[in-house]
């Protein structure tokens, strides 16, 4: 197998992983920050122990760095808490589809992070995936748990689109991995004053669902992603990432026998081919 061949298998298979993790949303009977400090928290541990074993220099070189990995992992922790919480009082399809919006939220935060103009064009797709996300909504009430699921799912979206414009800033000075590191050990803090909080029942069951969830679909899932970057081309990798949600709702179909209405098909339809023509003209 040659070497391109080699990171797209990583690159398709950190996206499956990606796509399924939203299902521990439904998997695991925790709140959604406790789910999400268990993530972060065993990810964060399998990183430390990768850079170590790698040897890879995790410190950082200025000090006002280190503030704007804090604000990165208060971010991430707000993003993956509303993600899941999306998940839980709506559906994986729902909470996958109304996350695979952020790349809207992008195209208007980029003018004001890079100082790039924003086109009339960026508009109409902003303006045809809203549309997709009205599809996905069958009658807007706020006591409607479907309703409840796309507003937190949006959030997300909105918060992982400030987050990516965050990384693109920082990426430059540092390896993905050591970004990664940061902001999950900064979530993990974050996050542990939750747990007396709310002092959750963990059962067996549980912290297993944890580990995985951590360790292989976030620890490993993340390090094969990058690993595929080195030789595939972010335009690839990103019309792969739109798989993502396909993924997650067709295995919620047959293990959660969580099967979308045609408004949800539909309305998953135009926001994954907003996102995915975004993605082809954005390169």
């Amino acid at each position: 197998m040659n070497i391109k061949n080699k990171s797209l298998m990583e690159i398709h298979l950190a996206v499956f992983l990606f796509g399924l993790s939203g299902l521990f949303g439904k998997l695991l009977s925790l709140s959604s920050i406790i789910i999400v400090l268990g993530r972060v928290f065993f990810s964060s541990i399998f990183l430390l122990i990768i850079m170590i074993y790698l040897k890879k220099d995790i410190k950082l070189k200025q000090q006002k760095h280190y503030f704007y990995l804090v604000v990165m992992g208060v971010i991430l922790a707000i993003h993956w808490s509303t993600f899941f919480k999306s998940i839980q009082v709506s559906t994986v399809a729902i909470g996958l589809l109304t996350f695979s919006t952020f790349p809207v939220f992008v195209t208007f935060l980029e003018p004001c992070f890079f100082k790039e103009k924003i086109k009339l064009s960026d508009i109409v797709i902003a303006i045809i995936t809203f549309l997709g996300v009205v599809f996905v909504i069958p009658k807007f009430e706020m006591g409607s748990n479907l309703t409840q699921g796309v507003l937190w799912g949006i959030i997300s979206g909105f918060t992982y689109a400030i987050l990516s414009m965050l990384n693109r800033k920082y990426v430059k000075e540092y390896s993905s991995s050591v970004i990664a590191f940061y902001e999950q050990l900064v979530a993990t803090i974050v996050l542990i004053p939750f747990l007396f909080l709310q002092k959750p029942a963990f059962h067996i069951r549980d912290v297993l669902l944890l580990i995985i969830l951590g360790i292989i679909f976030t620890g490993i899932s993340h390090s094969l992603f990058i690993s595929g970057l080195k030789n595939i081309k972010t335009q690839t990798a990103g019309i792969i990432s739109s798989l993502e949600p396909v993924y997650g709702i067709i295995f919620a179909v047959f293990l959660l026998r969580e099967i979308p209405t045609l408004r949800e098909i539909l309305g998953g339809i135009i926001i994954l081919g907003t996102v995915f023509y975004s993605t082809i003209k954005s390169k």
